[in-house]
């Protein structure tokens, strides 16, 4: 079967075309921004790639059009395919009916750490030798790709809630129909495509209407918006989880044994069943963990394996990944684009890095925060760094001095040289530089590592000159 894909380059459809291609079907796609990792990771699978949407990219005719929920009505590829006739569905539609159908799935949904605690359980199921298929938003590190099909018996999901396709509205998550269900947490978040909090927990409920009275439903004991979801119905056993703390309703509990939570136990019903310790930080992380560990004991797991699975995690890209160390300066990058996900990365770090100092700079690039929706709390978000910047372009759609007005050490600068410029003249050894977009940031993260290296080169030669 020939199967095109309308925007292919997203890492879910991307996802989707590399597991297309190993399930033997001729692969084409288009996509209006063709470029690394996704593009190379795509041709080296021997798909072709077509850079812009044209009616041209649909000849000869597939069998089937994918289509991504980044394209609307208008777009001349997809005009094309209404006109002609041509067969089409989404994305979740397609990874449902041929690849989820038959499989146990286990589905991570949430606001923050879908990507992190999907990769941790994928690791965990792999370590167990149950060799999973995947499709995550991002590349896990242990894997070193974003999809795989597996040996069919067990799937893992990032669930996500936004939404299907430009003729289905409904959150992706509802297409997956899973037997295990992760709800990480709830907040309010895509003010593009919902008006409020309570149109986002709806959907979560739809979710948790698809999960059989056999599966598992597993969310935090302390999130209060999760637990307004499933006080709406829900028909599934639930699981609740909690950190260092005892609570009767929470079955999986984990206690810091180090305050950075590199270590940490693990408690499964009132008995300890091991010891995790691994290179991630952050209390968000631990509560990941134990997320994912519950998740893969309803596939078989014990959580003794899992423990032991965890400790050779090695997280995600653009997870707090390090790109570079120069002269004992730490430059990170991470994908954190909204207040909580901001502070607890940075909480996280400071855990780790204790006196050191940390500057966060952030490009408020997503749908939500480009709308201001998060702006009165930013500077909050930000206030475990010792400096922060935040670049706002010329498109941003509200006024960051003005947001953070008052706000102590946190800048705003318009232009990314300025801050190339400043982050070079002011860092010093064992400062620790985090870079925050959910996009590349006009590549800073390379650019601020050449300048720093450039102006260490110099200063080494005017040491070694005197």
């Amino acid at each position: 079967m020939h199967i095109h894909i309308l925007g292919i380059c997203g890492t879910f459809m991307g996802g989707l075309a590399i597991m297309a291609k190993q399930m033997g079907h001729h692969v084409t796609g288009s996509d209006q921004n063709v470029y690394p990792p996704m593009s190379t990771q795509l041709e080296e699978q021997g798909i072709a790639l077509m850079k812009g949407y044209s009616p041209a990219n649909l000849e000869p005719a597939p069998d089937l059009v994918v289509v991504g929920n980044a394209i609307s009505r208008g777009n001349p590829e997809i005009e094309a395919v209404l006109n002609r006739g041509l067969a089409y569905t989404s994305g979740p539609q397609w990874l449902y009916c041929y690849v989820l159908k038959s499989a146990w799935v286990l589905a991570v949904a949430g606001t923050h750490g879908k990507t992190t605690t999907s990769s941790m359980l994928a690791w965990i199921l792999e370590s167990a030798g149950l060799k999973p298929g995947f499709l995550i938003g991002g590349v896990p590190l242990n894997f070193g790709l974003s999809a795989r099909l597996g040996d069919g018996r067990f799937f893992v999901v990032e669930a996500d809630e936004y939404d299907t396709a430009f003729f289905d509205k409904r959150s992706k998550f509802v297409h997956y129909r899973p037997r295990t269900a992760v709800l990480n947490n709830l907040e309010f978040d895509h003010a593009d495509i919902f008006s409020d909090l309570a149109s986002i927990q709806r959907q979560f409920h739809h979710l948790i209407r698809s999960i059989p009275g056999n599966g598992l439903v597993i969310a935090p004991e302390m999130d209060e918006n999760l637990g307004e979801v499933l006080q709406m119905g829900c028909w599934t056993p639930v699981e609740k989880t909690i950190l260092e703390q005892r609570s009767e309703n929470a079955v999986w509990q984990a206690d810091l044994l180090a305050p950075d939570g590199s270590r940490f136990g693990l408690n499964h019903g009132g008995r300890p069943c091991g010891i995790v310790e691994w290179n991630l930080t952050g209390r968000h992380n631990v509560m990941n963990a134990l997320s994912a560990i519950a998740a893969a004991h309803h596939a078989g797991v014990s959580p003794e394996e899992a423990a032991v699975a965890l400790s050779s995690f090695k997280n995600v890209r653009r997870r707090l990944e390090v790109r570079a160390c120069i002269d004992g300066i730490t430059l990170y990058d991470d994908f954190a684009h909204h207040p909580t996900a901001i502070a607890t990365t940075l909480e996280g770090l400071r855990a780790r890095v204790h006196n050191a100092r940390i500057i966060a700079v952030l490009e408020p690039r997503s749908n939500t925060m480009r709308m201001g929706v998060h702006a009165d709390t930013l500077a909050e978000s930000l206030k475990t760094a010792d400096q922060s910047i935040i670049f706002q372009p010329e498109d941003l759609g509200w006024d960051a001095e003005q947001a953070i007005r008052g706000a102590k050490r946190v800048a705003v600068y318009r232009s990314l040289d300025a801050i190339i410029d400043r982050l070079t003249k002011d860092t010093r050894p064992g400062d620790h530089v985090v870079f925050m977009s959910n996009g590349s940031f006009g590549g800073i993260h390379q650019k601020v590592e050449d300048a720093l290296r450039a102006a260490f080169v110099g200063s080494a030669a005017l040491s070694v000159g005197a």
